[in-house]
């Protein structure tokens, strides 16, 4: 038998070679370790003298806006909470000190937003407004896009989108004075669209108006960020409303229309609900409000945050992927009309049962 030879040369090259291999993906390990002990020191800082700062909060009738309102009158903020009922606001006193001031807020109603902006600027006087959390939003009626009329986007866009916006250019004036923060709540669903209706359009909506605004108050020390929740439990996603709200728009289309989905789509539908809404949403609200609360007391805040695990490992990856992977996703988990199975049966030659 004979052995190959191998050189003192080669051996020592081979050698080499496994040293610089083994060393490259050390250095990579330490470089990654590093830069991730220093993002986390980094976003650890807190800004100093939060007890003398003023926030206001839109939406504190309950949700995201009620508990951040809390956690942070504990923390010795003063919490300007904007309520839209007197109910609201009377039990989020109750819940909290009397540092935390309330005041009766509708984003759709001009008037109503001046008179929150005057109250607000006598509480803070010269310190100006350090954070406002646009944090008010409704999501019914949402369904297939042909179920809807015109005042159904507008109901969600009013809220959503231009109250959001109306209210951030009043009180940007204080928010300038105090170089200080704005904390915009979009939505997953504000980089993909999983349904119709105004919901989705409004949040996109926010991310492009909070993205813009952003780069513009760079230049006056206001900052921008952008929570985009994913799937929680709040009245935005009680399945009593959507669903009484999906059989009213079903109810009142013309008969012809509903004959095009056929008599089992609504039922279905309506599992498909059931089925998504219990398997994504997640009782843990403070996961939104935690990121509400660093984006406002962080020395140096992200740009955006996602809570939820659904946003972090299905929406985020899938707002990415090319357009028809999303939309066979969709396909797969939604019921087909009975009028899409006639018409795929004619383009292929094939009776439709």
């Amino acid at each position: 038998m004979v052995f190959p030879m191998v050189s003192d040369d080669n051996i020592l090259i081979e050698f080499c070679q496994a040293i610089l291999s083994n060393l490259a993906l050390s250095c990579v390990l330490i470089s990654v370790t590093a830069i991730a002990i220093a993002w986390f020191i980094r976003d650890s800082f807190i800004v100093e003298d939060l007890d003398k700062k003023h926030i206001f909060i839109t939406g504190c009738d309950s949700g995201f806006g009620n508990l951040v309102a809390r956690q942070l009158d504990r923390k010795g903020v003063h919490v300007i909470a904007a309520c839209f009922t007197e109910k609201g606001g009377l039990d989020l006193k109750a819940a909290a000190s009397p540092r935390l001031k309330t005041v009766l807020l509708n984003v759709t109603d001009s008037l109503s937003i001046e008179r929150a902006v005057e109250f607000t600027r006598t509480e803070v006087g010269e310190r100006g407004l350090w954070g406002l959390i646009n944090n008010a939003g409704r999501a019914s009626p949402m369904g297939p896009t042909e179920w809807m009329q015109l005042e159904d986007f507008v109901k969600i866009l009013d809220v959503n989108l231009i109250g959001l916006i109306e209210v951030t250019l009043k009180f940007l004036p204080l928010l300038k004075k105090a170089q200080g923060r704005v904390v915009n709540v979009a939505s997953i669903l504000g980089r993909i669209a999983l349904n119709g209706g105004g919901y989705c359009i409004s949040k996109y909506g926010v991310e492009a108006f909070s993205d813009s605004l952003r780069r513009d108050m760079h230049h006056f020390g206001v900052k921008v960020s952008i929570i985009e929740p994913g799937f929680f439990k709040t009245n935005v996603t009680r399945l009593d409303i959507i669903e009484a709200d999906l059989e009213r728009l079903w109810n009142r289309l013309p008969e012809e229309v509903r004959h095009s989905y056929g008599p089992t789509f609504f039922d279905e539908y309506l599992k498909v609900q059931d089925f998504t809404m219990g398997l994504l949403c997640s009782a843990d609200i403070s996961k939104v409000s935690n990121c509400m609360q660093h984006a406002l007391t962080a020395l140096h805040p992200r740009t955006r945050y996602s809570p939820g695990w659904d946003a972090k490992l299905m929406w985020i990856p899938m707002s990415y992927l090319p357009a028809f992977i999303v939309d066979f996703f969709m396909a797969v988990l939604l019921p087909v009309p009975k009028d899409y199975k006639k018409i795929y049966a004619n383009q292929i030659g094939v009776e439709s049962p």
